[in-house]
């Protein structure tokens, strides 16, 4: 039954960021690392992503589609990782501090959460080394 609420917590999490990407993409834009091409696609996609995936993980009948979800979302938490730690670097440089390391150490450290929450979520299945062995 927890899974199943923080299933739902986690995909509420990524559809609400989802539609916030496609709706109002400038605060996503605005750390975007300067090196990606094509930024507005890629945060429009990236929403699209989001929705999808959250969408997915929340869907009852499938569970190869939730363990799908549940793979695609956590890597998309760790392919957007990049433009957190970019957001870290250019608001830490600020010269009021921004937002400060109170706002940004914690966002540092929920990307690991985030992915290891989007896997267990999904109900995927990481082999471990003794279970290669025992084939």
């Amino acid at each position: 039954m927890i899974r199943v609420v923080l299933r739902l917590v986690l995909a509420a999490f990524y559809g609400f960021a989802g539609v916030m990407h496609v709706l109002r993409p400038e605060p996503f834009l605005s750390i975007m690392p300067e090196m990606v091409p094509y930024p507005e696609a890629i945060v429009f996609w990236t929403g699209v992503a989001e929705i999808a995936g959250a969408m997915a993980l929340v869907q009852p009948f499938d569970i190869r589609l939730r363990r799908a979800a549940g793979i695609g979302l956590a890597l998309y938490a760790l392919c957007v990782w990049p433009a957190n730690i970019n957001h870290f670097a250019m608001d830490m440089a600020r010269e009021d501090g921004g937002l400060g390391l109170p706002y940004h150490v914690p966002r540092m450290l929920a990307q690991p959460v985030l992915i290891v929450w989007a896997l267990w979520a999904g109900e995927v299945r990481i082999p471990h080394r003794k279970d290669a062995r025992a084939g």
